[in-house]
């Protein structure tokens, strides 16, 4: 009797979201004022973190700006506050290393508040053959990309719950959705991170907390330093995205608490042809779209990041 009365309930609420997420594709939903809020975003120092702090600033909120690069993080501090930001607080902080974000997070919470949004964007990439990979970047990739997430989200996460108020930003990656040659470190770690990300939302509904807010996204390759040399065989399918653009998705996602976001749209296309199509005809897939080769020419920043970790451990 229990399984009759339950089917009919979900069947009642399915077809209820379904008919809610058809109207807010028509009607979009309201946006919320994030003006006041405190906003802690992880790899702010340049590229994807720098453009949403920007973004962030001129809606009136107050930011926290983390990143192991202390020069663009200050670089990114004076221009967010040229966009009017209410107060910017930069620190010097590594993600993958958990004793130095607990300390730095309770430095955050004295001296400017609770955070009330956190945007896990930090990231490293090696896009390297597995059998090519040091292991010391094999771990780096998990931990700045994936197990930071448990850090900052222990961190900030209690104020969030005791006041049912907050929002968690996840910046997934395409490749946290489908495996990519010569990203088996950094796509196993997406992975990690997306799905640490859904079962935080899963978690806090379980728990009543519905208004922490959560918002998972999957980029395709962003044009940054990070992605530098990183190829697309047919751009009018899979483009290489513009890194305004993402920033731009990214708030209009948060402002309207969207949980899911994949950009661009064909993704979610392609995501549909991964649960239905044979293994060989996935294959045939990846190499028409040239995701068997977009890594091939890569010359991104990893060994610059590398070094900057290696010279701030020397100088402690």
């Amino acid at each position: 009797m229990n399984m009759i009365v339950d089917t009919f309930v979900f069947l009642g609420k399915f077809l209820y979201y379904l008919l809610e997420s058809f109207a807010y594709k028509i009607i979009p939903k309201r946006k919320k004022n994030v003006a006041g809020e405190i906003v802690l975003i992880t790899g702010a120092g340049g590229g994807l973190g720098r453009l949403l702090a920007t973004h962030f600033a001129s809606l009136g909120a107050t930011l926290v700006l983390w990143d192991i690069n202390q020069e663009g993080n200050m670089e990114t501090c004076r221009l967010a506050k040229e966009e009017g930001a209410v107060g910017v607080f930069a620190y010097t902080c590594d993600c993958s290393n958990r004793q130095e974000v607990y300390r730095v997070a309770d430095q955050v919470g004295k001296e400017v508040g609770d955070v009330t949004i956190l945007i896990n964007n930090a990231g490293v990439v090696s896009a390297k053959l597995l059998l090519d990979t040091p292991d010391h970047m094999v771990e780096r990739s998990f931990l700045v990309n994936a197990i930071s997430h448990f850090w900052t989200y222990k961190a900030f996460l209690p104020a969030m719950i005791k006041a049912n108020h907050g929002h968690l930003v996840c910046i997934s990656s395409l490749a946290g959705l489908a495996g990519i040659s010569r990203l088996s470190d950094y796509s196993a770690s997406k992975f990690a991170a997306f799905g640490f990300a859904e079962s935080l939302f899963f978690e806090l509904n379980a728990l009543k907390k519905s208004e922490v807010k959560t918002t998972i996204v999957c980029p395709y390759f962003i044009k940054t330093g990070m992605f530098e040399g990183c190829t697309t065989k047919y751009p009018f399918l899979l483009p290489l995205l513009e890194k305004e653009y993402v920033a731009k998705t990214i708030v209009n996602a948060i402002l309207e608490e969207q949980v899911y976001v994949l950009i661009p749209k064909f993704l979610y296309f392609t995501m549909i042809l991964k649960q239905i199509i044979s293994p060989k005809m996935m294959i045939a897939l990846s190499e028409y779209l040239g995701a068997d080769t977009c890594m091939d020419s890569f010359k991104g920043r990893e060994q610059e990041n590398e070094l900057q970790i290696e010279t701030k451990r020397k100088h402690q």
